[in-house]
């Protein structure tokens, strides 16, 4: 499934709810269904730094396909709702379309762009940046 599908899949939950407060009980419902991470996974290699809540994010290559799976997990219950948001964006996708997606193009086109703090689209953004260093 392509970036841009899996985009409009996101941003067809998130268009089911007028309330802004709905839609960060998604984002929390969102967190709440995913593995996260082992305790040994959370060190500083894999540490998102810009974010104000302890933030991780591990990327696995894909050998036979080149495309690369992401594990994402957070201390915080709505940064680990965006985090995987990423998880479902990012995974599964080849180097060049994982680098071609800003995490602006992100929250625009889910519809979150309004409703996300600066804070914590800055936190977004830096595990986005992350995420692209780690497909170097």
């Amino acid at each position: 499934m392509s970036i841009k599908k899996k985009l409009d899949d996101l941003k067809e939950i998130f268009m089911l709810f007028e309330d802004r407060k709905d839609k960060f009980v998604q984002l929390m419902d969102m967190a709440k269904e995913t593995a996260g991470l082992d305790e040994n996974q959370k060190i500083d290699t894999n540490k998102i730094n810009g974010c104000t809540s302890q933030a991780w994010v591990v990327a696995d290559a894909n050998d036979d396909d080149d495309t690369f799976t992401f594990r994402t997990d957070s201390d915080a219950l709505i940064v680990k709702g965006l985090l995987c948001i990423l998880e479902k964006v990012f995974s599964g996708e080849k180097k060049s379309d994982i680098i071609s997606i800003s995490s602006t193009d992100i929250l625009n086109q889910i519809g979150l762009n309004s409703i996300i703090t600066s804070q914590r689209t800055n936190g977004f953004s830096s595990a986005v940046e992350k995420i692209h260093y780690l497909v170097q």
